[in-house]
């Protein structure tokens, strides 16, 4: 079955879609099989992919009314990687959402016929805590939270960890933090070597080990349309982002030793 990851913050320009975009590569890049849905009306995550807007007929908006099926909507992108579009319609679609049955778990639905066809399912989130966002938390098993290491970025982190429990209480009580990661991240300045250290401090465990840096051509590389790893696989971006798949990996592995490990003591 595949772990569905909604990649969240409130805070826009944290680097969610950057992450999305070249987390999906990376795993697909190590042979797992992917789908990325771009959940934000904004729809950068699907042009971040090389898609064109006027290339398909149904998107994410269709599927949330349930118009069509998720597998009807899927494209291959550039990045070996399944994804589900979305056009500025789905600001529609949020509307509409508002007023309909079970509109919490309209994706989760969509997502349950084929969520065994993947190893990873991301969803990259607006910058708001909206019915899109809850619908993403509905429906994923974790959370990764891109966190910029700047001012405000632990003020903004503390409502939404306080919505995520609230999901665990009512509706997903499943939903954990799969991690934070550190973006934009440059180690010259001082300001993010104390929001680092605060971070490290206040969730023990839960911050990744791999850094996301300041980065041109980690920067330059939506503008083409394909992954940093297609872009430039030598530049620091790329290489983070498969640092980032392979510690996330290696997680997974280190839980299932860890729980073969308590069946055989029991």
């Amino acid at each position: 079955m595949g772990k569905i990851i909604a990649i969240v913050n409130q805070k826009g320009g944290v680097g969610k879609t950057t992450t999305s975009i070249n987390l999906a590569a990376a795993f697909a890049m190590m042979k797992r099989k992917v789908m990325l849905i771009d959940l934000d009306p904004q729809g950068n995550a699907t042009v971040g992919s090389g898609i064109d807007k006027s290339m398909f007929n149904a998107a994410s908006y269709q599927v949330l009314l349930n118009e069509v099926t998720i597998a009807d909507a899927l494209v291959k992108t550039p990045g070996n990687y399944d994804l589900l579009p979305t056009t500025h319609e789905l600001i529609v679609a949020e509307v509409q959402l508002m007023q309909a049955h079970q509109r919490e778990t309209r994706l989760k639905q969509a997502i349950a016929p084929i969520i065994n066809n993947y190893d990873y399912i991301l969803i990259d989130c607006p910058p708001s805590l909206n019915i899109l966002t809850v619908n993403a938390l509905v429906a994923a098993n974790s959370v990764l939270i891109p966190v910029q290491c700047e001012y405000y970025a632990l003020e903004g982190l503390t409502g939404l960890l306080h919505t995520i429990e609230q999901m665990q209480t009512t509706i997903n009580p499943t939903l954990h933090i799969e991690g934070l990661l550190r973006t934009m991240y440059d180690g010259r300045n001082r300001l993010a070597l104390d929001v680092s250290a605060q971070l490290l401090q206040h969730f023990p465990g839960r911050v990744y080990r791999t850094v996301i840096p300041r980065n041109v051509r980690l920067a330059e590389a939506p503008s083409h349309g394909i992954s940093i790893l297609q872009y430039d696989e030598k530049s620091q971006g790329a290489i983070a982002y498969l640092t980032l798949a392979g510690e996330m990996l290696r997680r997974v592995d280190e839980k299932k030793t860890s729980l073969k490990k308590s069946e055989q003591i029991a």
